[in-house]
């Protein structure tokens, strides 16, 4: 039992009324709702690519290709991200309630970049490249998995909160 749970310490809620108010109103949330399932596709695509190139040193160009195409989606979607933060936060980026995955969200940025600035500069061979690619990769999935943890929460709270107007009324 956690100290939260044995003091009963109220958790506090992901979005205030005006919060939840405008990230429904956003059209931002439709944007990264399109955008984030794409990006996962591209990802498993990808990640299949690159690991038929480590295991059998074929592919390399579609690979490359496959990996650039995700990091642009990923540049993408972190600057729509920041401007939906921005419209329901008024803060661009390490909002309270995204701190912890805003945080994260650096640590991809930066390895998907390293990867780019490898591919670009050759500073490792394609093998090199395509390690630091997998290790975006992985940061990439525990940046995801943050998310849907988010979502999750957030999807049980507008549940309670709707049983609990339900109960006033």
């Amino acid at each position: 039992m956690s100290l939260r749970q044995s003091k009963q310490i109220p958790r506090p809620p992901l979005y205030t009324p005006e919060e939840r108010r405008r990230r429904d109103e956003s059209p931002w949330t439709l944007v990264q709702g399109i955008l984030a399932p794409v990006q996962f596709v591209v990802f498993l695509v990808s990640l299949y690519l690159v690991l038929r190139y480590l295991s059998t040193g074929e592919g390399a160009l579609a690979a490359t290709v496959s990996i650039v195409i995700k990091t642009l989606i990923l540049y993408t979607i972190m600057i729509t991200g920041a401007i939906w933060e921005k419209v329901v936060f008024g803060r661009y980026l390490f909002a309270r309630a995204f701190f912890w995955e805003d945080v994260f969200s650096m640590l991809v940025l930066a390895l998907h970049t390293a990867y780019l600035v490898a591919l670009a500069t050759n500073w490792v061979d394609v093998t090199g490249q395509m390690w630091i690619a997998l290790a975006a990769y992985a940061t990439y999935v525990i940046n995801a998995g943050q998310f849907l943890i988010k979502l999750r929460a957030a999807r049980l709270e507008g549940n309670r909160n709707a049983k609990l107007a339900e109960v006033a009324e």
